[in-house]
């Protein structure tokens, strides 16, 4: 099984859509973002936001590609901004773990 920062390196989006997340991702903000997209409720630690978020992705990317009706642009952005935030964070926790 693959660590999470390779699932999350491996994603292939849409350039534009990659680029409006990465630029989303610069004003992420846990408790507000992480709060919309998963619901409310407490907050998960970042490796259980991230594998919720991936999967919830995944739903939004198949929809994306079969032209599905119920496919919306603003939460599968939302949803990316909240993997790359989320990813950032669980990467500097991981770091700083190590030190």
């Amino acid at each position: 099984m693959q660590d999470l920062t390779s699932m999350i390196t491996s994603l292939r989006r849409p350039r534009l859509l990659a680029r409006a997340a990465k630029l989303g991702a610069r004003d992420y903000d846990r408790n507000r973002h992480l709060q919309r997209v998963l619901g409310f409720g407490a907050l998960p630690g970042s490796g259980a936001a991230l594998m919720r978020l991936m999967e919830l992705e995944r739903e939004m990317e198949d929809r994306r590609r079969i032209n599905d009706p119920a496919y919306s642009l603003v939460r599968h952005l939302d949803l990316l901004i909240a993997l790359a935030g989320e990813a950032q964070l669980y990467q500097a926790s991981r770091a700083s773990a190590c030190h």
